[in-house]
């Protein structure tokens, strides 16, 4: 009779289980999400990838009556890249760094009077300060639209008008972001550690830099962003603003050539189509830039408030 080892040790072997993978109805509640998500991310796309594709075309390959959405056999993105930056004097250059300081110079300016003034709402008890607070949420009812007339009759009485400056102090008006600044600094910044920092002898001053500054991050970088979108994709403010061509934006310069190509026609419009698609692209480029830039320290800011 032969005794195996498992009969000595007196232990028998377990069964393997077969591991199924079932979908619960968790996991399937969230497949038309998915789809809907999908779909979303495609109506999005769908307008950047034609500007990649028909980019790329010459004129004759632009109006030839091919397929808008895939390439055609003459690809010339180099040609079209020295057309755009030479055409009129190199005047597109001029337009992205204008739009550059622009949106800079408003999108910081304007990050840094939302957070001043959304921690002082937040953690700062003064006379007034619900209605101030309600006039600000009124204003953001208010489109930027419907300002910029009444700024252009004010900025043209002392005198500010077709310089930069038109463009840039209204930039520096957020009311949305005091808005986020105050409910993200109303949660994210306790009172107790305040209290403890000034226990500590730090002022008002150290107290908002080395305190509350750090836990405020992730809704800074939120403002930032949203700033600077906003000051870069101005058109209507800019336009009315200015009349020298040298100080229009990229989203202005964009748009007066698509104004004289439209007026030429195909006379005299469609190398200039051409260029404007790709000057379109390449407008589109810093902003991506600045999101996929900028997300590490949103990501690393919300880990570090959550871990404080």
């Amino acid at each position: 009779m032969t005794v195996t080892p498992m009969e000595l040790t007196g232990t028998n072997p377990k069964p393997r289980r077969r591991v199924e993978r079932r979908t619960t109805p968790r996991t399937r509640g969230r497949i038309p999400m998915n789809v809907v998500l999908a779909l979303l991310m495609v109506y999005f796309l769908i307008p950047f990838w034609w500007l990649i594709v028909n980019s790329s075309k010459s004129s004759a390959g632009l109006f030839g009556g091919g397929s808008a959405l895939w390439f055609s056999d003459d690809i010339d993105y180099i040609g079209n890249l020295v057309e755009l930056f030479t055409y009129s004097g190199g005047i597109y250059a001029r337009w992205l760094a204008n739009s550059a300081l622009y949106a800079i110079a408003g999108g910081v300016g304007a990050t840094v009077l939302a957070v001043l003034a959304g921690y002082g709402f937040a953690k700062y008890n003064f006379t007034g300060r619900r209605a101030a607070f309600a006039i600000l949420l009124g204003a953001v009812m208010i489109p930027t639209t419907a300002l910029v007339i009444p700024t252009f009759v004010l900025f043209a009485q002392v005198g500010w008008t077709n310089t930069i400056w038109a463009v840039i102090f209204p930039s520096l008006l957020n009311p949305f972001g005091v808005y986020l600044m105050n409910v993200y600094a109303r949660d994210a910044v306790p009172d107790e550690l305040l209290d403890a920092a000034r226990v500590d002898g730090a002022g008002e001053f150290r107290t908002f830099l080395q305190v509350a500054l750090p836990l405020l991050r992730p809704a800074i970088v939120t403002v930032v962003l949203l700033s600077v979108v906003a000051s870069w994709n101005n058109y209507f403010l800019p336009l009315v603003m200015l009349s020298d061509n040298r100080l229009y934006p990229v989203t202005v310069g964009i748009g007066l050539w698509q104004s004289t190509a439209a007026t030429y026609g195909a006379a005299g419009g469609q190398n200039l189509w051409s260029i404007i698609i790709l000057g379109a692209l390449v407008s589109v480029i810093p902003l991506i830039i600045a999101f996929l830039g900028l997300q590490k320290y949103w990501q690393g800011g919300l880990s570090i408030g959550s871990l404080k």
